[in-house]
């Protein structure tokens, strides 16, 4: 079984469904924020990013900090720029890019059900960030950013929500990015009721992005013990619909090899051979990876004696790279603490790796085929967890759309 309840939320008033939304708070670093809202005083960013409003070097965790995204978000609501639901309803929240095209429920995901593992992780927390979220949710007494779940596909489901997008939509907006998002808005309580037995025919969720947020959104109820905190707010997306990108790898250094030392060592776990200019970078299947060094790319290709194709996380190609190049010829351990290595989303392209090699700040680059939503519901089905950075998302889930709170500030 798996819940899914509406809710009254806030959401931007007529006028303002263009300038409220915005992308979510770890997608772009302050300095990004402050110069994208610099000429929008209504960007949720002001509330997600709240420290592009204060003196430049404070610190993000500070208590002024969450106080002045408390202060952001009152503003908005007390200006009528966000307004509340007069009853609880689900959404239809679609995105289309370029040309995919995703669709998903809005609604309230269970803290009781991710304490019971029955909305399913994929990916280790860390504990200063789920410090930062749990902050900011008890501070601003809302879910100001929407978790990213999944759900096997069900036709059911699919067929109510197709049915919704045949009238007309609440919000219909297209960013500067050129990517565009619809809400619809489910009022109809049978249908509420149809939609809600659905899902609780599923067996689990998946966490496809969102992990701190998800642990924050838990962690406030295990602290608070309300009624008011014990649902989040979440887009349920079917698994078919999803888009996962590559999210590659570049490093500073050889690690004190000379480049036919690398490339040799290299050659005891991998084939090497050029890749074709047609495919920019890009390998086309998995076990395949790309690496531009010295101003082109090379085709490696993972030899089978070393990728264990049981083991669904020990044959994932983020496991292998960091297992068969990154650690034992790079010498990068843990490449969450080590400076020496950086990664890029798939949506910046491989051109942003040959970039920052040709410019002297990296020495080599690796382009990874993406892992699929396969990938990522046997791993969290087997209580596995994938290596750092696996997945990239696109298109994001903008913030401020739609918004579930808890405490009026």
């Amino acid at each position: 079984m798996s819940i899914i309840r509406p809710f009254r939320a806030f959401r931007p008033a007529k006028g303002y469904e263009d300038k409220i939304p915005s992308f979510p708070y770890d997608v772009v670093n302050s300095r990004e924020a402050k110069e994208i809202a610099k000429d929008n005083p209504f960007s949720f960013l002001h509330v997600v990013k709240p420290e592009i409003d204060l003196p430049e070097g404070t610190d993000l965790y500070s208590e002024e900090v969450y106080k002045k995204a408390l202060e952001n978000f009152k503003k908005l609501i007390d200006a009528k720029n966000l307004i509340e639901e007069d009853k609880p309803c689900l959404y239809i929240y679609s995105q289309k890019m370029g040309d995919h095209f995703q669709s998903g429920i809005v609604g309230l995901a269970s803290a009781k059900e991710y304490d019971e593992g029955k909305i399913k992780k994929h990916e280790h927390t860390l504990t200063k960030k789920v410090v930062d979220r749990t902050k900011h949710v008890k501070t601003t007494g809302a879910n100001a950013g929407p978790v990213f779940l999944t759900y096997k596909k069900s036709n059911a489901v699919s067929s109510m929500v197709k049915k919704v997008q045949k009238g007309e939509p609440l919000y219909d907006v297209t960013f500067t990015d050129k990517i565009t998002h619809k809400v619809w808005k489910i009022e109809d309580e049978t249908l509420i009721e149809k939609i809600v037995a659905e899902f609780g025919k599923l067996d689990a969720l998946y966490i496809a992005d969102g992990h701190h947020r998800s642990e924050a959104a838990a962690q406030t109820y295990r602290d608070m013990k309300t009624p008011e905190t014990e649902h989040f707010l979440a887009v349920f997306f079917p698994d078919k619909e999803l888009n996962i990108l590559d999210y590659n790898r570049l490093v500073k250094d050889l690690n004190g090899l000379t480049k036919d030392q690398f490339i040799e060592k290299l050659g005891e776990r991998f084939t090497i051979g050029e890749m074709k200019q047609a495919w920019k970078g890009r390998p086309r299947k998995r076990h395949q990876f790309g690496m531009f060094l010295d101003g082109k790319w090379h085709l490696l290709i993972a030899k089978k004696a070393f990728i264990e194709e049981k083991d669904p996380v020990k044959k994932l190609d983020s496991y292998i790279v960091q297992n068969s190049i990154l650690d034992p010829v790079l010498g990068i351990k843990d490449p969450k603490t080590d400076k020496r290595i950086d990664f890029v989303g798939g949506i910046r392209g491989t051109g942003e790796l040959e970039k920052r090699v040709a410019s002297g700040e990296f020495a080599v680059a690796f382009s990874m085929f993406p892992t699929s939503i396969g990938e990522l519901i046997g791993i969290a089905d087997a209580g596995q967890v994938m290596p750092p950075k696996s997945t990239w998302f696109e298109p994001k889930l903008r913030s401020g759309f739609l918004i579930n709170v808890f405490r009026k500030p």
